[in-house]
């Protein structure tokens, strides 16, 4: 069971990046640092560095900004679309290598793509439709909201990785449900009655 809650934190971890960056590696150190749930294999325990942790705090303070300012949360996100990555790679790498022995480069692999998913669903999908649908106005709600779903799942990923998982899936197959309706309606919508 060791490996499949190890497994599932990291994909929750790394699915959490791709909201913001900078949440669930904060929540891996803190978690490190200030307790025994989770012990940081080398070289990730280095998340668990106080001078880390104050670094990705004020990355987090200035990433959640920009995501508040119109205009500026677009370059944001185009700057994030390098770094929500690479976090969830380095999320799902660290998380996974305290109950397994995942090859670390297979578990990086699997982290990017997994951040850079749900970033480019957030990013390319949901942004735009909520910019559109409102004029910008729900941007910042949205934004929000993010932030308190990426800190839930990183830290769910964390205390019941089994569960969040289920989640996941849950959710996931929910928006491919939603995608392929509004596809298909939008399909028929276009179609002359004969």
């Amino acid at each position: 069971m060791d490996l499949l809650t190890g497994i599932f934190s990291a994909f929750g971890l790394s699915a959490s990046a791709g909201l913001n960056a900078y949440i669930p590696l904060l929540v891996i150190g803190v978690i490190d640092h200030y307790t025994d749930l989770l012990t940081l294999q080398k070289p990730w325990d280095t998340l668990s560095n106080p001078w880390i942790l104050i670094l990705l705090g004020v990355l987090l303070i200035i990433e959640m900004l920009a995501d508040k300012i119109p205009a500026v949360n677009h370059i944001n996100d185009a700057i994030q679309t390098v770094v929500r990555p690479a976090a969830g790679a380095v999320a799902f790498a660290a998380s996974a290598n305290v109950l397994t022995d995942v090859n670390p480069v297979l578990a990086l692999a699997l982290g990017l793509f997994v951040a850079g998913g749900v970033h480019a669903a957030k990013s390319v999908v949901v942004r735009p439709a909520v910019t559109a649908a409102t004029g910008g106005v729900a941007n910042t709600p949205v934004s929000i909201a993010e932030d308190v779903t990426a800190t839930g799942v990183s830290i769910l990923a964390i205390l019941v990785p089994v569960a969040l998982a289920t989640l996941l899936i849950v959710f996931a197959a929910l928006l491919i449900w939603w995608l392929w309706n509004r596809s298909n309606r939008d399909d028929t919508a276009g179609t002359p009655s004969p």
